[in-house]
C-alpha cells in the first residue's frame, strides 16, 4: 500500500495543478542532504479520494496496466502474473492499494520469433501503476510513504517503487531494447551495438542530438525480494542472498 507520493523537485515556477491540495504546507519544501539547498514541491498525490480507478484514461496522473508482464530473466524465468487495473484502487482511509490475487487470465499472443499466434494463460493477477508520458522530470528529490507486502523470509513477491527514463516504457519490452539500462554519453565502439542512441552516431534520429548517447536508465527507489536463500544465489557477483533489497541506479 502507498500512503502518499511526493516529488519535491527544484523549480523556478510551481504549477498547483500537479500538487495535491491535501498535501500539508510543511511538506511543500525540503532541504537537500547533499548541499543544503531548498527544494520546492511541484507534484504530489495523497490518494485521499476514495474509489479512484486507474485504468487507461481514468486518471490524469497515473495509468494502471492491463497487460501481461513479459519480463524474462537470463535463465528463462518470467513473471507469473498478469497486470490488471482492477486490482489498483484507493481505499476510504486514504491508501493506494495494489493487490495480488489468484485469478486466471487467458489471451492470444503473437510470437514474433515463431511468427504465429498462440494461446497464453497466467494464474495470478497483480498491478503496476505508471506516470509514463503524463508526468516527467529531469532531477530533484522523490519521497514515498509505502507499506510493502508479505513477510521478509517468504518468497514469491517482488514489490518495488522505481523510475525509468521516458524513452522506454516498463514491461513494453520492444521500447527498452538497447535503451535499458544504457546511459553512456561518450562514444565507445565496444558498446555501440548495445546502445541504439549512441555517442558514436553521426545521426540520431527523431530530433535527437548527434554524438550524444541516451538511454532509459532505471533508478530503484526501493525494490525487495523476499525469501530465504540459505546462502548466496547462483551466478550473482557480488553475491546476493535472500531476503534482498536494493536502492540502485541501473
Amino acid at each position: 500500500m502507498m500512503k502518499s507520493l511526493y516529488l519535491p523537485l527544484l523549480a523556478t515556477a510551481v504549477s498547483a495543478s500537479w500538487i495535491d491540495e491535501d498535501t500539508p504546507t510543511r511538506l511543500r519544501t525540503t532541504t537537500s542532504l547533499v548541499d543544503g539547498s531548498t527544494y520546492h514541491l511541484v507534484m504530489s498525490d495523497e490518494f485521499n479520494v476514495p474509489n479512484r480507478t486507474f485504468a487507461d484514461g481514468d486518471d490524469p496522473t497515473w495509468t494502471a496496466l492491463d497487460k501481461s508482464d513479459d519480463d524474462y530473466s537470463a535463465s528463462g524465468g518470467g513473471s507469473l502474473h498478469f497486470y490488471n487495473s482492477s486490482v489498483v484502487r484507493t481505499t476510504p482511509d486514504g491508501m493506494l492499494t495494489i493487490s495480488s490475487i489468484i485469478e486466471e487470465t487467458s489471451w492470444t499472443l503473437y510470437d514474433p520469433l515463431k511468427k504465429k499466434w498462440k494461446e497464453e494463460k497466467k494464474h495470478f493477477k497483480s498491478g503496476m501503476i505508471q506516470s509514463w508520458n503524463k508526468f516527467c522530470f529531469t532531477g530533484g528529490i522523490i519521497e514515498v510513504d509505502v507499506i510493502l507486502p508479505g513477510e521478509p523470509d517468504i518468497g514469491g513477491l517482488w514489490p518495488a517503487v522505481w523510475m525509468l527514463g521516458n524513452l522506454g516504457r516498463a514491461t513494453y519490452e520492444g521500447s527498452t531494447n538497447n535503451l535499458w539500462p544504457w546511459s553512456y554519453d561518450k562514444c565507445d565502439r565496444k558498446k555501440q551495438e548495445s546502445q541504439v542512441i549512441s555517442g558514436c552516431n553521426e545521426a540520431n534520429h527523431f530530433g535527437l542530438n548527434k554524438r550524444q548517447g541516451r538511454g532509459a536508465t532505471e533508478i530503484d527507489v526501493i525494490e525487495l525480494l523476499g525469501g530465504d536463500s540459505n546462502g548466496p544465489l547462483p551466478a550473482t557477483d557480488p553475491p546476493i542472498e535472500l531476503p534482498y533489497v536494493d536502492m540502485t541506479l541501473q
